[in-house]
């Protein structure tokens, strides 16, 4: 299901572009009907370069809604997880916009990884900074072979979107002008105890921290 285009400086941008596109080509049109060809050409080329600029741009708005801009050292997400049996937890991870699930995980260690988007200046002019997702949690075994062999659960924690920016990025190199850079990041801490975890984000990347003392 399409998502509406998110009220940014961004998605002004494109709306903007689109207008002035569409407004080009009725132009053109109208050149076209009175026979200038001259002009029908010059403003066709301006409505098809515009509307694919703002095209690009509300792609771009869209792919980054449910990424958090990334300032110093934020708050990604808040774990409470507790030891339900052998290599067992119960995960209820609780995320910085609110929303929350319960999930039954296997592994000695709980694991949480995200994708960090990196913005060119060029971009940080329409309002696209440094910003970051978490992708998904999961449990982790310390030793290898038992990772390789045995019980897997990987939860996502990405919300769902028209457009993947991160999969663009490392498939495509059109966008290497605004995107600086695209990298993933991890965290992961052993659970044999019932403990309230925080998940941070910083510019160095993911850190889990014990919060059970923090009130």
């Amino acid at each position: 299901m399409a998502s509406a285009l998110p009220a940014t400086p961004l998605a002004l941008a494109a709306l903007v572009l689109g207008v002035l596109g569409a407004l080009l080509l009725i132009a053109a049109l109208v050149a076209l009907v009175r026979l200038r060809l001259l002009r029908f050409s010059i403003r066709l080329l301006a409505s098809v370069a515009l509307l694919a600029l703002g095209g690009l741009f509300g792609a771009i708005a869209l792919g980054m809604q449910g990424y958090r801009a990334l300032t110093r050292e934020d708050l990604a997400a808040r774990l409470v997880v507790r030891p339900t049996g052998p290599q067992r937890f119960s995960a209820i991870v609780t995320l910085a916009d609110g929303r929350q699930a319960a999930y039954d995980v296997a592994g000695d260690e709980i694991y949480v990884d995200a994708h960090i988007l990196k913005w060119k200046p060029i971009a940080n002019i329409v309002g696209v900074h440094t910003a970051y997702e978490l992708g998904r949690v999961a449990g982790r075994y310390r030793d290898i072979e038992q990772e390789r062999r045995g019980p897997r659960t990987v939860y996502p924690l990405a919300a769902e979107r028209p457009v993947d920016l991160f999969s663009l990025r490392q498939r495509h190199a059109f966008l290497a002008p605004l995107l600086d850079a695209e990298y993933g990041s991890a965290t992961f801490v052993p659970v044999t105890e019932p403990a309230e975890l925080e998940v941070r984000v910083s510019t160095t990347g993911l850190l889990m921290r014990d919060a059970s003392g923090a009130k």
